[in-house]
């Protein structure tokens, strides 16, 4: 709207601002269209009048905001992530609750039984985190019952409450049509009393006991969710999200959003066929968590499988994963979540930036001053290993952090290490007189089983500890194994 109000200001023999170039592309079709000349110089009026009104020039605008917005969040997708100690990120305290646990199990826990849930579920957590594509958490215990989770970047808090807790599981509810129709002539009559001013949902005295009203949500363009609409369901469960053994993201043949595909336990798939049977020509509702998020019809029982349209794909992807770890052993509680800022200020990260810089040129100088033709030609293929090396790091996503920088430092000492190496044995072999042509291709042979076995060396070790390794030790290993190869 701003644009647009931006234009309209404009006389009508005005040039086209240059942020809204873009509309010509769509003016030029349409007069293309109706055969009308196409101008050599757009005016505002020229965009104005190919457009049926002012909606239709919303809509342009809105389209191409939205498609630049998107696209910048997938480029940021795709760049190096900062770790904690250099970005900050959040720490979630955990605590696992053991004594809810003892109570949902009827009896009293031994200490084992304990330490073992505690463990199992401190498995899940790091089987979903990795899997969620935070790279390098910190996931430790801390005394007997709790949990410590450090997450580096810009982590979404309330997508990652629900993804460490468990929660957003979604179950099946047989709607309760004459509920419903009471509630719409309830709403008819007092549409300002069903939602708070926080935005909850205010639960009408006028619904049977045993029902629940929750608002039907739809993504916008934009991914969020939007409210469509009411409905009521019944309290009582149809089919838990427990009794799903495996979910899958795939996309619909038509209008390509995403669906989950989720297949049923042998129990399950008795209990929905069951469910399912005693409902048909009834609705099913979706929920998840305290939203309904696809409504369908029961044309005729279903066993084994349900398909379910209506999540973004960041939605389904999560949802899937969380049913496929499994259900965690015991509850947890989050006890303290906090975004924290980086261990070293801006200030030093700056300076340390300077310093590898400095360091980078320094050595450059040095080849190209002490080698001369040769050492330029090893400051390229220096940059070429090291533009090769945060290429790879970006396209699968790697966090950068303190010890990730000391494995790029590495990288490069052991490239020039390899350089110096080869220079040298061709200036032997050329000092005892052989020709410039046999001294290379001698000094090249001298040199290469050295400069092998010290990379093959190099890249056990780091094999071995990104293996072992956690954390930062691992982001180095990774790091300098990258560079190796």
């Amino acid at each position: 709207r701003t644009a647009l109000w931006k234009i309209q200001l404009l006389d009508w023999e005005d040039p086209l601002p240059g942020e809204c170039l873009f509309l010509i592309k769509g003016a030029k079709e349409r007069f293309k269209t109706e055969k009308k000349p196409v101008p050599k110089a757009w005016t505002v009026e020229d965009i104005l009048s190919s457009y049926p009104g002012r909606a239709e020039v919303l809509a342009e605008l809105e389209d191409h905001y939205r498609e630049e917005i998107l696209s910048l969040k997938s480029l940021k997708d795709r760049t190096i992530q900062l770790g904690l100690d250099l970005r900050g990120g959040m720490r979630v305290l955990i605590r696992a609750d053991v004594e809810d646990l003892e109570q949902s199990s009827g009896k009293a826990l031994t200490s084992g039984e304990k330490e073992d849930a505690v463990r199992r579920a401190l498995e899940i957590l790091n089987n979903r985190i990795d899997q969620f594509g935070v790279t390098e958490p910190q996931i430790r215990l801390q005394g007997d019952n709790m949990i410590l989770v450090e997450l580096p970047g810009d982590v979404d808090r309330e997508r990652m409450r629900k993804f460490i807790q468990g929660k957003g599981i979604l179950n099946f509810h047989i709607v309760n049509d004459e509920a419903l129709e009471k509630f719409k002539e309830f709403q008819l009559r007092n549409p300002g009393e069903i939602m708070s001013l926080d935005g909850q949902i205010i639960q009408p005295d006028i619904l049977p006991k045993g029902t629940r009203l929750y608002g039907f949500y739809e993504k916008d363009s934009y991914g969020l969710d939007q409210l469509k609409g009411f409905t009521v369901v019944g309290e009582e469960i149809g089919l838990s999200g427990n009794y799903i053994r495996d979910a899958r993201v795939s996309s619909d043949s038509i209008t390509n959003k995403p669906v989950v595909n989720f297949f049923l336990t042998g129990e399950g798939g008795d209990i929905f066929y069951k469910l399912t049977s005693e409902n048909v020509d009834r609705t099913m509702a979706v929920v998840l968590g305290d939203k309904v998020k696809a409504q369908a019809r029961i044309a005729e029982p279903i066993r084994d499988s349900v398909r379910v349209t209506g999540f973004s794909r960041d939605e389904a992807s999560d949802l899937a994963l969380v049913l496929r770890t499994g259900a965690l052993p015991v509850p947890l509680e989050i006890i303290n979540q906090l975004a924290i800022g980086a261990s070293l200020g801006e200030d030093a990260i700056r300076q340390g930036l300077k310093a590898i810089t400095y360091g980078f040129i320094l050595v450059v100088i040095f080849m190209f001053l002490y080698y001369k033709g040769a050492g330029l030609i090893a400051d390229l293929a220096l940059i070429l290993n090291l533009y090769f090396l945060i290429s790879v790091l970006s396209v699968f996503g790697f966090t950068l952090t303190l010890p990730s920088i000391a494995g790029v430092i590495l990288t490069v000492g052991m490239a020039v290490d390899a350089n110096v190496i080869i220079f040298e044995r061709i200036k032997e072999e050329y000092r005892i007189g052989k020709s410039a042509k046999a001294a290379v291709k001698a000094g090249f042979a001298k040199a290469f089983w050295a400069v092998l076995d010290a990379n093959i060396t190099t890249f056990i070790a780091a094999l071995a500890l990104s293996q072992l390794g956690k954390g930062p030790i691992q982001g180095f290993a990774i790091t300098l194994a990258v560079g190796i190869v």
